[in-house]
């Protein structure tokens, strides 16, 4: 299980996603967004060595307060021929300095987030070790495990990121994430998988969207 620890990030996540989220074709904002970190949930690396998150980040500068899904992941040294999907740097109070990628080009978050599509990996809570967030859904129709080596190529639009999952599907990631009433919010009709999840709104309830679909090809 992944340790979470408390303290400091310099810069902060926040901090790095200000500069970096702009320059995204699926973000709606202005150049210099403020944005505070509403939510999300982790996934556990198997092997203990990158840290995975899935963050909601709310441009507070937006009057519709719009919230972003940004999957990271969290290096200890560079990953191998992921250049262009490089956050940044940031130093950890207590592992050093820590290479923060958009986690859709890392193939260890995709791996794991296939499974958990699958529901052969937990969810886990975001800011407490060892703790499962349940409030994390997540489908599948099919069968079929996820392939044992998976290099993601994943293409980024207006709408998000797809990428391609297995046996012909795609992972569509929405990056804008549309609140719905449903609880726990439901996929489309004709989608073959899907992850959905709640963040804290502004007026202190619950907001909850569908995270991520899975579609045919």
């Amino acid at each position: 299980m992944a340790v979470i620890h408390h303290t400091t990030l310099k810069p902060t996540k926040v901090e790095l996603l200000a500069g970096w989220l702009p320059t995204r074709p699926w973000y709606r904002g202005g150049p210099d967004p403020v944005l505070e970190k509403s939510g999300g949930f982790r996934l556990d690396d198997p092997e203990g060595e990158v840290g995975i998150e899935f963050m909601v980040a709310t441009d507070t500068t937006d009057p519709g307060r719009t919230a972003y899904l940004v999957p990271l992941t969290y290096r200890g040294a560079p990953l191998d021929g992921a250049e262009h999907a490089l956050v940044g740097t940031t130093e950890h109070g207590v592992l050093g300095t820590r290479w923060v990628y958009d986690g859709c080009h890392d193939p260890v978050l995709v791996t794991e987030l296939l499974s958990l599509i699958e529901g052969r990996a937990q969810a886990m809570a975001q800011s407490v070790s060892d703790t499962p967030d349940h409030e994390v859904t997540r489908s599948r129709t099919g069968a079929g495990p996820v392939p044992a080596e998976f290099t993601p190529e994943p293409a980024d639009d207006r709408e998000g990121t797809r990428l391609p999952a297995f046996e012909g599907t795609v992972l569509h990631v929405h990056r804008v994430l549309v609140p719905v009433a449903d609880h726990p919010p439901l996929p489309p009709r004709d989608a073959l998988g899907h992850v959905a999840t709640g963040w804290p709104g502004p007026d202190g309830g619950r907001l909850r969207a569908v995270l991520m679909t899975l579609r045919s090809a």
